[in-house]
């Protein structure tokens, strides 16, 4: 009667658990009731062995039944719970054994899998579960990994989350869940419980964390699933953290990324991820500066403006440019001279951030270095004001809200103050935005405040201009007049309504011949 009860049971979790948990797997709830599931040891009267041993002879496995063999030697109940092996050494044979079952792989793009195959999926999820919790609470102060069990669970991480993805997988911006999350979720949290475990020794470890381990999980930002980028930008910074011996190496391929993805493709899910991650290595960087750092900052971070595709990962892209001025000022001016030489003129949005980007840069700058880059950059700013799109004018006004930038403008007005004049003055006469026009007028008062006696100048210079503008249109108004007056003489039908046509064939060889 137990029996027939525990397997009824069973079978309920099974049916809630493979309805469920392929859509919302990764809530806590669902996570904690797994979890109680294994603590009270209702499914001790399945075999798992057995269970999942079939499915490595099946199409769902990508594993060969003679690795689960010799995995498993030693081991005849891997279905034995961790607390009741007293011996260090057997529990990590025990360990070995729970691991070579989650070697086996399924297929969750299959909607009509049988009852045998859901009970394997189930069966592997909780063993899973069993073995984060067994990472995470197994240094005691002595106990460390040996070389074996990290050759296993490297074995484990390739088998089931280094894959390829298909053609032309990020070429939509859409997030494409995968349906494999239910298991992948937590073969990432083992890893990174793995990783950041005092028990597992760097020495040993850093043979099987190699370059090819590193590359392939850089590989797999090209996830479409947000969760899983989410999961290895995290492993990514502890694996950086604790192996410090590729750090090195782990910063050119990421910088291999990014230059492909500037000067090649344009084309990375993981992008927004990968610059998070880097913004912790920027942070980490010792003063002075090295050359190569720079270098990473003139050739990678100030091209990747120029994609269209900037507003998904701007946010990140700042705030590592952010890093680096912080940490050496003198990059400021670089910085803008590199953000004016990939300047949007045709991209009203991009516009917007470019704005954004300088409004913090000029928060922070130093007098000197902005007084090497104020007149090409009041020059753009000017263009900016008599932009036809409003937010663009809108956000470059609002700039002399800003009490710094402000404070920096009043104290070089001087220089300024003709560069932005003209654009002032087409903006009160044509622009068509009302806001615009009373912004406009509020920074005309402004420096008319700041020094009067300099805005007038500036003012009868204008008008001078203008005069002298007019005088050139003239001349050239006249000087088609002749031009006009010559081809009449020479082709009396010149009067017709073909007059354009007419003056530009009298210049052609074949007439003056």
């Amino acid at each position: 009667m137990l029996k027939q009860f525990l397997s009824k049971k069973s079978q309920k979790s099974l049916k809630y658990d493979s309805d469920k948990s392929s859509r919302s797997d990764s809530s806590p709830s669902t996570i904690d009731s797994s979890r109680a599931l294994i603590r009270t040891g209702c499914w001790s009267h399945i075999d798992e062995d057995s269970s999942l041993a079939q499915a490595s002879t099946t199409k769902e496995s990508s594993v060969p039944l003679f690795l689960l063999m010799n995995m498993t030697v030693g081991i005849t109940q891997p279905s034995m719970p961790f607390k009741d092996v007293p011996n260090n050494d057997e529990k990590l044979n025990l360990f070995m054994s729970k691991l070579s079952l989650c070697c086996v792989t399924f297929d969750f793009t299959n909607p009509n899998c049988n009852k045998d195959i859901m009970m394997q999926r189930y069966l592997k999820r909780r063993i899973l579960i069993e073995l984060v919790d067994f990472v995470a609470s197994w240094y005691d102060g002595n106990n460390k990994f040996n070389e074996t069990t990290i050759l296993a669970m490297r074995g484990m991480f390739t088998i089931n989350l280094f894959r390829v993805f298909p053609p032309n997988y990020s070429d939509d911006g859409e997030p494409r869940f995968d349906s494999a999350w239910p298991h992948l979720q937590f073969v990432y949290e083992l890893l990174l419980k793995f990783i950041t475990s005092p028990g597992l020794d760097v020495k040993i470890a850093k043979k099987y964390i190699d370059y090819s381990f590193i590359l392939k999980l850089l590989d797999l930002f090209e996830s479409g699933d947000p969760r899983e980028r989410d999961c290895l930008k995290t492993i990514l910074h502890r694996l950086y953290g604790k192996f410090t011996m590729h750090r090195s190496y782990i910063r050119k391929s990421v910088n291999n990324i990014f230059y492909s993805f500037v000067y090649e493709n344009e084309k990375h899910r993981g992008f927004g991820e990968l610059l998070e991650f880097y913004g912790s290595v920027i942070s980490g960087f010792t003063l002075p500066l090295k050359e190569e750092h720079k270098i990473f900052l003139w050739r990678v971070l100030i091209p990747l403006h120029k994609p269209k595709s900037l507003g998904v990962y701007f946010q990140q892209l700042s705030y590592c440019i952010m890093l680096f001025i912080e940490k050496e000022q003198k990059l400021s001016s670089i910085v803008i001279r590199g953000l004016l030489k990939y300047w949007p003129i045709t991209n009203s949005q991009k516009e917007v951030l470019f704005l954004g980007e300088i409004e913090e840069i000029l928060e922070s700058i130093h007098m000197v270095e902005f007084q090497r880059i104020m007149v090409p950059l009041f020059w753009r700013i000017g263009c900016c004001i008599n932009s036809s799109h409003s937010q663009v004018a809108e956000k470059s006004l609002l700039l002399w809200n800003n009490e710094r930038i402000a404070n920096l403008i009043a104290q070089n007005c001087q220089t300024i103050l003709p560069i932005i004049f003209p654009a002032l003055e087409r903006n009160i006469k044509s622009h068509w935005n009302s806001e615009v026009v009373t912004l406009t007028h509020n920074i005309r008062k402004t420096f008319l405040d700041m020094d009067k006696k300099l805005f007038l100048s500036c003012h009868s210079r204008l008008k001078e201009q203008k005069v002298i503008l007019n005088l050139e249109a003239e001349k050239r108004k006249e000087a088609w007049k002749r031009l006009d007056h010559v081809a009449s003489l020479k082709h009396p039908l010149i009067g017709n309504n073909n007059h354009n046509n007419s003056t530009i064939s009298s210049f052609s060889p074949s007439k003056t011949s």
